[in-house]
């Protein structure tokens, strides 16, 4: 299939794009370089689009010239914290531009969306681990950014028949390409496994726990870490099962929580080295426990993580960071 990937030179749009040339489709990253990195289309050696999606033009053109079967959308802000302080800049990047996007499809014909949804549309979730059918009370507006273009896809599919998408809710992506050749570089960067290597290294001063004090355990957050590649696998399954008039909602994550302290503990038993550390107040916006039942995936698109193994995670993004420790800017 011929596949416009929106946000294709960021974090998880770049592993998708490798994965999928890697299957035999046509990817094309569709990216301004805001927040991605242009270096990866050397890398992949994909064709690349350098454009804001909000550039009509330029992205109608893009989808009438490579004759676009299926649109994979990645370009979303996503940061709890920077949502909570700057709303309005998350309602518009995440929601306007994503309609846009879709009015751009519908008139090009373009029948076929995978999404890149989230658990925080869920909020702080009744029980664990979360099926698709826990209510939705988003706690941050990023959350309810995501929330709200699920609904926006639901009613558009509801008027076009020939309409299908995939909304995929995945829990914390993590780690890195197990091959070595691409990873994850934020700025700045709050992922909690990439900060604490970061860390561990030397390249950025203590972590920060955000919180002890939380009902768990240990006192931290507890989260399901997806790798990266995984959820790469599930938008491929997603794009090739749709059918015309399908809606589908699917979690994605390994069905196993991990705290904060357990992953800061498995990074240095993997790097063998100290991540310093520093205790600060609860962030707006964080969740409690999160991880997934991820049953209907299994059932639906015949998915399930292949890497669940905090440590075969942490190792990838180890070897990546080790070979990258200043992002793809400092190679």
């Amino acid at each position: 299939m011929n596949v416009l990937v929106a946000g294709g030179a960021g974090y998880i749009g770049s592993h998708t794009v490798k994965q999928l040339k890697a299957a035999g489709h046509n990817p094309v990253i569709y990216d301004n370089g805001s927040r991605g990195h242009i270096e990866v289309v050397d890398i992949l050696k994909v064709p690349a689009v350098v454009a804001d999606l909000n550039d009509r033009a330029t992205l109608s053109k893009a989808l009438r010239d490579h004759k676009i079967d299926t649109v994979m959308h990645f370009a979303a802000y996503a940061y709890v914290g920077e949502s909570v302080q700057k709303p309005l800049m998350y309602y518009q990047n995440n929601v306007a531009t994503t309609v846009a996007v879709l009015e751009c499809m519908q008139a090009a014909g373009v029948k076929r969306f995978v999404f890149s949804s989230t658990c925080a549309t869920y909020g702080d979730p009744t029980s664990v681990p979360i099926t698709e059918e826990e209510k939705k009370a988003p706690v941050s507006p990023y959350g309810r950014s995501k929330l709200m273009v699920e609904n926006v896809l639901s009613d558009l599919v509801a008027a076009d028949k020939q309409f299908s998408f995939a909304a995929l809710r995945y829990f914390n992506a993590s780690g890195c390409a197990l091959d070595g050749t691409i990873g994850e570089d934020h700025d700045p960067e709050t992922h909690l496994i990439p900060s604490a290597i970061l860390a561990a290294m030397g390249m950025r001063p203590a972590l920060t726990l955000f919180g002890t004090d939380y009902p768990t355990p240990d006192g931290t957050n507890v989260r399901d870490y997806i790798h990266v590649e995984d959820l790469a696998d599930a938008h491929i399954l997603a794009m090739q099962k749709l059918m015309p008039g399908q809606s589908v909602f699917c979690n994605l994550g390994t069905g196993r929580g991990f705290s904060n302290k357990e992953i800061i503990k498995a990074v240095e038993k993997v790097s063998g080295k100290t991540v310093p550390l520093t205790v600060g107040p609860r962030r707006a916006g964080d969740a409690i426990a999160l991880w997934a039942d991820p049953t209907r995936a299994k059932q639906l698109l015949g998915w399930e993580a292949k890497h669940k193994d905090p440590e075969v995670i942490i190792r990838s993004a180890w070897i990546w960071h080790s070979r990258h420790p200043r992002g793809y800017a400092g190679k």
